[in-house]
């Protein structure tokens, strides 16, 4: 019995031709295909040309503001990528920010972007920059503080540092308590509270901060080398070693001869003796010494005149090197207690007056 009845007609003549209507699903099925191949090579296309541009761009210097300085840029604590993106935009990169965002987000390492104040070189890439930004190499200045050098000298270096920022009263120069209370530090004096070395900080720190540094440094040298210090030593405390250290700084004209400049001050202390040492009696002429030492300024008695008083200075005199520090915590094994220049840097040293006089006249008077 046949069943041809049910179907319409021209659905019956194309099941006896062959059955073309599977075909004809195919065919869409084929076209459908087609277009998600073309589109699927179109996205491709796209993401490859957007990757190359991304990948150009990565590479080329970055478009400044200005192309022939370098450009500041301030990264506070706990930005987000977006807020890094506006500082780069108002710092001076000719960048969309859009584009400057999904490129902090998409390289992975926003989170890492160290806060600081970093400088952008002409001809620096956006990749460069991200790695600078993420190693944290800020835009550092230096200033060097000198072994010997008073507060005040210290004081002037700052004034001049290249993008220190001065926040410091003006009465700190004159006033030597004033910078103490500015600076919260407990000392009554300044005098060789600051490390000598060479500091390094970022653009438009602030000069008070830098000195705190300093301080912290200084106190931390002085406590390790007062830890280590030879035994029987005529000194009582810490701020007696910073003291006589600041004054074998100011009388070492060789590095090899410091220990034993140190040796003869502590002697004379041991002993009872003045130290009569010329820095000293410089310190306390002040702004009225005019580089020649006379016989009367020897006489002129003042608090720090190592030829009228006994015993040390009642504050450094400078500021004292490590070396100075150590050699005067640990100085030499020696008798001496008189030593004269040579005339080369050098000091010769001798242990009873008569030698220290004869050693004066070939030395001294000769010349």
């Amino acid at each position: 019995m046949g069943f041809g009845f049910l179907w319409p007609p021209a659905w019956r003549s194309n099941i006896i031709a062959g059955s073309d209507f599977p075909k004809g699903r195919m065919v869409v099925q084929r076209r459908m295909k087609n277009r998600w191949i073309s589109a699927l090579l179109w996205l491709a296309a796209v993401c490859a040309l957007a990757g190359a541009i991304a990948a150009y761009w990565l590479q080329r210097p970055l478009d400044l503001r200005r192309s022939t300085a370098s450009l500041d840029l301030s990264i506070p604590a706990g930005v987000s990528a977006r807020q890094i993106a506006q500082q780069l935009h108002e710092a001076g990169v000719q960048s969309p920010g859009w584009w400057l965002y999904g490129w902090l987000r998409l390289s992975g390492q926003s989170r890492r972007i160290q806060a600081g104040s970093y400088e952008i070189e002409p001809g620096t890439t956006p990749q460069q920059l991200l790695d600078k930004l993420v190693r944290g190499e800020q835009a550092l200045r230096r200033v060097t503080l000198v072994e010997g050098w008073n507060y005040r000298q210290v004081l002037q270096a700052l004034k001049s540092a290249d993008q220190l920022d001065w926040d410091l009263p003006e009465a700190a120069l004159a006033q030597p308590a004033e910078l103490m209370h500015a600076l919260g530090l407990p000392a009554a004096h300044p005098e060789g509270r600051f490390f000598p070395d060479t500091y390094l900080y970022p653009k438009r720190q602030k000069a008070s901060i830098l000195l705190r540094q300093a301080a912290a440094a200084m106190q931390r040298q002085l406590e390790q080398a007062w830890a280590q210090r030879a035994p029987n030593l005529p000194l009582k405390t810490p701020e007696e070693a910073l003291i006589l250290a600041s004054v074998v700084e100011k009388e070492t004209g060789a590095s090899a001869d410091r220990t034993l400049v140190a040796a003869v001050f502590i002697n004379r202390l041991r002993l009872g003796m003045r130290l009569q040492t010329d820095p000293t009696v410089i310190y306390g002429l002040g702004p009225a010494f005019d580089g020649n030492l006379r016989k009367r300024d020897l006489l002129t008695d003042t608090p720090y005149n190592s030829y009228t008083r006994a015993g040390l200075p009642p504050t450094p005199i400078a500021m004292p090197g490590l070396d100075s520090l150590r050699a005067t915590l640990q100085p030499a094994a020696s008798q001496a207690l008189y030593f004269v220049a040579r005339g080369d840097g050098s000091s010769q040293f001798s242990a009873t007056l008569d030698e220290h006089n004869r050693a004066v006249r070939r030395y001294i008077l000769a010349r």
